[in-house]
């Protein structure tokens, strides 16, 4: 039987376990290449032989998405499948709209193609958006369940940004381990939080081999999700975060409203910062698309290292990257911190300097404030120029990370920091505690 010719759309994340869960040793099928988006330098790249399996000794090919029409008539593709998150639903549909007027099909691949199971109990942190608080939602729960004696992993969604032989399975333990592994800034904000509470974090590109070498040193694993993707585990306890700051798009982004439809338990985040209606028309939608969801209360509580240093002063905010970006939000944490202590923030943007002025043309939401990006030594550098560059009196870093750990900063500088804060009975503890007891 002829295989069928696959192209597989991806970021570097959920199209690389699509490939590993259900089309590397599949004969009917035969997948011609990779394309990428969202984040930069991933096209160009080849999936490598060491992981693509025996039916592709020569590795795949990793080429742009805005090349798909052109890849689908050249290959005489038979089926594109959309791997990557944190879309809204007509540019979900344009994207089908090309595959399909190119001659191929269209496919979103679902949980029981590509979950895979584990032999230890597994509990699911995700989200509707990027940016609703799954970082500070896993270190909660991490935090819960070592107050239970429970010997705690987290696995987090993948972000092999670099040599994919070299990413297959990686372990974070110590800050050494994010130098010898040579993590992005996206990849430290993740991991660096859970090493500083003593937790271990596993990821990288084969989810497989992973789970089984977290299996050998959990009670507990947790997934700490990326984007708004659904799970790459089947779970014991599947918990969603949705945003009032985004009323809406828990029915608007794919796949995040397959989140909230799967999950037990949707926790209705930075409620003290949204409206009281915002706050109730979430819960409405969440009743409505999952009337058996149990639904928890909370808050992102902001603190910063040293207000004085930014009371009433002119200050340059950098804020988490993916939250700005793909996530869409137009300001996070820092901008919250400067407001707190009446600070002025100043235009970021006419600093901005080398792919940095690139991000703003493509994001034209963001105004004044600058995503940290830094997917490669040349764009850390950049953010270091722009920022050095920027005529204020302070600096407000609102990243997972102390950005001053990776750059010198020329200027006084306060830490934001957020973490997650229960309201209302704390539901989620509760249930974490009756589950896992």
């Amino acid at each position: 039987m002829k295989r069928k010719n696959v192209i597989i759309m991806g970021a570097a994340g959920r199209d690389f376990h699509n490939f590993n869960t259900f089309f590397r040793n599949n004969k009917e099928y035969n997948v011609v290449c990779f394309t990428a988006e969202q984040i930069p330098d991933i096209a160009g790249r080849k999936y490598p032989k060491e992981l693509a399996g025996r039916l592709y000794p020569k590795g795949i090919p990793i080429y742009p998405e805005k090349d798909l029409s052109k890849l689908i008539k050249k290959y005489k593709i038979d089926l594109v499948n959309l791997a990557y998150s944190d879309l809204n639903y007509p540019n979900v549909m344009h994207k089908a709209s090309i595959v399909n007027s190119s001659g191929a099909n269209f496919v979103l691949l679902g949980p029981r193609d590509t979950m895979l199971k584990s032999n230890k109990k597994i509990i699911a942190v995700t989200a509707v958006r990027t940016g609703c608080g799954k970082s500070q939602t896993t270190r909660y729960v991490c935090k819960l369940l070592r107050r239970m004696k429970k010997k705690v992993v987290a696995i987090r969604h993948p972000m092999p940004y670099g040599d994919l032989r070299k990413q297959i399975c990686q372990r974070f333990e110590k800050y050494s381990d994010l130098d010898k592994h040579k993590c992005t800034i996206e990849e430290r904000e993740e991991y660096e939080p859970l090493i500083n509470i003593g937790v271990i974090v596993y990821a990288g590109v084969d989810y497989g081999k992973i789970l089984r070498k977290a299996e050998k040193e959990a009670d507990v694993i947790v997934w700490d999700g990326g984007n708004n993707d659904f799970p790459f585990y089947k779970s014991n306890f599947h918990m969603v975060i949705a945003d009032p700051l985004r009323p809406g798009h828990e029915k608007a982004y794919y796949p995040g409203e397959i989140n909230v439809r799967m999950s037990d338990l949707v926790i209705v985040n930075k409620q003290k910062s949204a409206s009281k209606k915002n706050v109730e028309k979430v819960k409405k939608t969440v009743k409505e698309l999952n009337p058996n969801a149990i639904i928890a209360d909370a808050h992102s509580k902001v603190t910063v290292s040293n207000g004085k240093i930014i009371k009433g002063k002119n200050v340059l905010v950098v804020e988490d990257g993916p939250t700005l970006t793909h996530g869409e939000m137009g300001y996070g944490a820092g901008t919250i911190a400067a407001q707190m202590n009446k600070a002025k923030i100043i235009n970021a943007k006419k600093y901005a300097l080398g792919s940095l002025k690139d991000v703003y043309k493509k994001y034209k939401h963001l105004k004044k404030v600058l995503p940290a990006m830094g997917y490669s030594d040349e764009q850390i550098k950049e953010l270091e120029r722009t920022i050095n560059k920027a005529k204020c009196d302070a600096v407000v870093i609102g990243t997972p990370i102390d950005l001053r750990k990776l750059i010198k900063i020329n200027k006084l500088a306060v830490r934001v920091k957020y973490e997650l804060v229960e309201l209302k009975g704390k539901t989620l503890e509760k249930e974490i505690k009756k589950r896992f007891k």
